[in-house]
């Protein structure tokens, strides 16, 4: 095989171009081995490019990610550090609400922290769920313990239209569906009814929760699922539904939402494919 010496200084050039972060293109459609060799080399150089950029990707959203968990965590220690420095001093009706803020800042930390903590295994693929069939009221009552006293505070209803067996893991998925009723009744108003039902077709069966709220618009809507993003009150940090959505995707399911438009409700539907 005779090889010129310009298509080797050419290969070279691109090695070192590589090698100092230049983008080359060394690709050609002539036949011969080292035309080849040549197309195998930027095939190659190519992909690695491709890992590096999703490994600095990955780099940028974990910083990204700690940052926002410490953001989160220190909102209620800093509120916790101030209350607990005014509460000697204070009156004792003042010391009670004290105390009564600083307990509910603890459950919010502690809630937080569970929830990150099982974010993190779902990243990390570090969950074996255990699926089998179970009906779509079993999970009802499964999620009911954690939401009944909102919904006797903001005296909501939960009415399942039809049941269904699901194809699923009960302790994850009772997370899941937990965490979007808590947000339906956060958009409900008080005195409507939270709609659920279920179904199967030949690709999935599913779960819908449907509230009465005013919807939301397209803004909202790609905000849902960030993490830290879709949190409109003071006492929520955004991680509920991010939290759903991993558990279904860590189950090969997925979460739609049919949100149609301000003052139109929203539904959403957990898809456990088949």
């Amino acid at each position: 095989m005779w090889i010129k010496k310009k298509e080797i200084e050419q290969l070279s050039e691109f090695v070192k171009g590589y090698s100092s972060g230049e983008e080359l293109d060394i690709r050609v459609n002539k036949e011969g081995s080292f035309n080849i060799l040549k197309n195998d080399i930027y095939a190659l150089v190519n992909t690695k490019n491709e890992q590096i950029k999703a490994v600095e990707a990955e780099r940028d959203s974990l910083s990204d990610y700690m940052a926002d968990i410490s953001h989160q965590l220190k909102t209620p220690i800093t509120s916790m550090m101030i209350m607990a420095d005014l509460l000697e001093e204070a009156e004792p009706e003042k010391q009670e609400e004290f105390i009564h803020n600083i307990q509910v800042s603890l459950n919010k930390m502690e809630w937080l922290v569970g929830a990150l903590l099982k974010m993190a295994k779902l990243d990390a693929h570090a969950i074996d769920f255990i699926k089998n069939d179970i009906r779509t009221s079993e999970l009802l009552e499964a999620v009911k313990p954690s939401v009944e006293i909102l919904l006797d505070i903001h005296n909501l209803t939960i009415e399942l239209k039809q049941d269904c067996i699901i194809h699923c893991d009960k302790r994850w998925t009772t997370e899941a569906l937990t965490n979007i009723i808590k947000n339906a009744i956060e958009y409900s108003p008080d005195g409507s009814v939270i709609e659920i039902d279920s179904g199967e077709n030949p690709m999935y069966s599913w779960i819908s929760v449907k509230d009465s709220g005013m919807g939301m618009d397209k803004t909202e809507y790609a905000a849902l699922f960030k993490r830290f993003e879709n949190s409109t009150n003071e006492n929520g940090v955004g991680i509920g539904m991010p939290l759903a959505l991993s558990i279904l995707k860590g189950q090969g399911g997925d979460i739609d939402v049919d949100f149609g438009g301000r003052g139109e409700g929203t539904t959403f539907i957990l898809k456990f494919f088949k």
